[in-house]
């Protein structure tokens, strides 16, 4: 019965031309380190890369209020590394700030909807 459901997802899927299953990338863990110019920040992520036409292709920094403080493109697939860890430098993180967000974003899904919270060293 389970299986036959999962056909039946499968048959509507492809039969509207929406992907079976959305593969919004995962930050799994991420790091930020003040530096002399700004702040350096290290995300790792996790997404099933296929290849060119399918991969994570970026991640933002936002702060608390949700305005952007960084964005690091990501300008190629890992499917062989996964997950993966990059990083950016240089963010300037207003005073008074006790966290950022990480936001990842997919080529072909596009945005998370799920954040994740850095706690920055009081």
């Amino acid at each position: 019965m389970i299986q036959a459901l999962s056909l039946a997802g499968l048959f509507l899927a492809l039969a509207t031309g929406l992907p079976a299953r959305a593969e919004v990338p995962e930050v799994v863990a991420a790091e930020a380190t003040p530096q002399a110019a700004g702040w350096r920040v290290d995300v790792t992520i996790r997404h099933p890369d296929t290849g060119w036409d399918h991969y994570a292709d970026g991640w933002e920094v936002l702060a608390p209020d949700g305005s952007r403080l960084g964005y690091r493109e990501l300008v190629h697939p890992h499917e062989d590394e996964q997950p993966f860890t990059r990083s950016l430098s240089g963010i300037a993180v207003p005073a008074g700030t006790d966290h950022l967000l990480i936001r990842p974003h997919c080529l072909v899904d596009g945005w998370s909807g799920a954040t994740f919270r850095i706690d920055l060293p009081g």
